[in-house]
């Protein structure tokens, strides 16, 4: 438990110690995004400048240093007198000989930076319009790309997080699994010994076959349970008839409350099947048909065949499932009862798809009407 707390104090501390890099890498990138926007206006001023000296014909004025610094620069101006455009620098041929691109040019450069005003006479106003150079705009578009790459990260360390997770629980599970397992094998020996005593014994028959079918029983689930965790042997089987075994079993199990119905095609269909684990996932859909039922209803096993896919229906008349609850029934640990882990389908899913490479889903569903749950064997069209 100490551990743990560890481990928790120590991923939110790489968390939070993440964020406050993050938030100096983009408060630093916007200080130097302001810094070099300064230092453009601050060129733009001094040309405006050269340009008042050089239209009042002032000898004295040095105006090399600001024309070279602009004309070096790839800062796009445009200067206007009374709304006319009177000069351009930086800007594309192709804009400046298109009257729509470049007035469309100059609305754009409004609205990035306030104009640079020149008195250049009485009367005589010249307004420079300038957008940001080559660099500001790769500056501007930074912060998004370091969220983007931030992002992948976190997506990153997200799936690599949760798959630990989700391998850590499967060691769990299927340690559980083959512990429990090993637990039922002990009182299951001493079991078989005592069923050999009593048919020694003056004991009805009946009652003798019946203890013996649920031994077999209970060293069939032994049996699933040690196969968690570890790849099953498929092998041909014809899936209505290890189908129907599971059906007959629950079915003479079950209130007389339950009306059972099976429906399948008279010829068999054999498909890679692991018996054990099979029977499991009938079970299951069964026994969480009837306890949607609540013990009384109709509950049928179709089987269908298309081509080189099996399909097996299992529909009962229960309080049915809400649409948005399709895909998370199958989750681990979700459970409408007020008496129950949410394990049962999350297994029969595991089982159906990663152990047989089907598919298993919620064909149809509608409140108090029913539901009709969905397994498919072979390959998809």
């Amino acid at each position: 438990m100490q551990f743990s707390e560890k481990r928790n104090i120590t991923r939110w501390f790489i968390i939070l110690a993440s964020f406050f890099i993050v938030s100096i890498i983009l408060w630093n990138t916007y200080s130097l995004f302001q810094i070099f926007k300064n230092e453009e206006r601050v060129k733009m001023q001094q040309w405006a400048l050269a340009q008042k000296k050089m239209n009042n014909e002032d000898p004295n004025a040095d105006v090399e240093l600001p024309l070279q610094i602009i004309q070096n620069s790839t800062i796009p101006i445009i200067a206007t007198e009374n709304d006319t455009i009177v000069d351009h620098i930086n800007i594309d041929a192709d804009i400046i000989s298109d009257k729509v691109k470049i007035n469309d040019l100059l609305k754009k450069l409004k609205n990035q930076n306030e104009p640079i005003i020149i008195n250049i006479s009485e009367g005589q106003i010249r307004k420079l319009y300038y957008g940001d150079s080559s660099l500001l705009n790769i500056l501007k578009y930074y912060p998004f790309a370091l969220f983007f790459v931030i992002f992948l990260f976190g997506a990153l360390v997200y799936n690599f997080y949760k798959s630990t997770k989700m391998a850590t629980q499967n060691k769990l599970w299927a340690g559980m699994a083959k512990e429990t397992a090993h637990q039922i094998g002990t009182p299951l020996s001493s079991l078989i010994g005592w069923l050999e005593i009593m048919k020694g014994e003056n004991i009805s028959e009946s009652i003798i076959l019946e203890i013996e079918k649920d031994i077999n029983r209970l060293q069939t689930i032994t049996d699933r349970f040690s196969k968690i965790g570890s790849e099953p042997a498929l092998v041909n089987k014809d899936v209505i008839e290890e189908t129907h075994l599971s059906f007959d079993y629950l079915k003479s199990r079950f209130s007389h409350q339950v009306t059972f119905e099976f429906i399948a095609p008279n010829e068999p269909i054999y498909i890679p099947l692991n018996p054990e684990l099979h029977s499991w996932t009938i079970e299951n859909l069964m026994k969480n048909a009837i306890d949607a039922m609540k013990g009384k209803g109709s509950l049928t096993i179709s089987i269908e065949k298309f081509g080189k896919q099996v399909k097996i229906n299992v529909t009962d008349s229960g309080k049915g499932i809400p649409k948005k609850q399709f895909n998370k029934v199958f989750e681990p640990g979700f459970t409408t009862k007020k008496r129950g882990w949410g394990l049962g389908l999350s297994l029969t899913k595991r089982i159906v798809e990663e152990y047989h490479k089907g598919k298993i889903r919620v064909a149809q569903s509608e409140i108090d009407k029913g539901t009709t749950i969905q397994i498919i064997y072979g390959k998809r069209k």
